[in-house]
């Protein structure tokens, strides 16, 4: 009798970098119970990955790449400067370029 054992994360199919943005954008939609800072304003998860989607759009032949995006789009803003900001429900504020950053890695790892 033969025995026969499957890696199955080395037979998942690899995600395309525009499916690397898409999966991205979707994490910051999920975060329902989030704020989006952008230039001191603030707005919900929806109005955020809608925003994202258009920068995206608006940047598509300098955005070729799940890390294209979050450094030319999702990390700050072009005209101001400053970094774009996630308050999380529990109160604590991180930079959205280093949170994508972390999520980009769950995201290649498959989980």
């Amino acid at each position: 009798m033969c025995s026969v054992t499957f890696d199955l994360s080395a037979m998942a199919k690899a995600l395309s970098e525009k499916e690397k943005i898409e999966a991205l954008i979707r994490t910051i939609e999920g975060l329902s119970d989030a704020k989006f800072i952008r230039n001191g304003s603030e707005y919900d998860s929806s109005s955020a990955a809608t925003f994202l989607r258009r920068k995206w759009a608006a940047q598509s032949k300098t955005t070729a790449t799940a890390q294209d995006f979050i450094q030319n789009v999702a990390s700050g803003s072009g005209t101001s400067g400053k970094p774009y900001v996630i308050r999380l429900k529990d109160g604590k504020s991180v930079q959205c370029g280093d949170y994508l950053k972390e999520e980009l890695k769950r995201i290649e790892a498959g989980k």
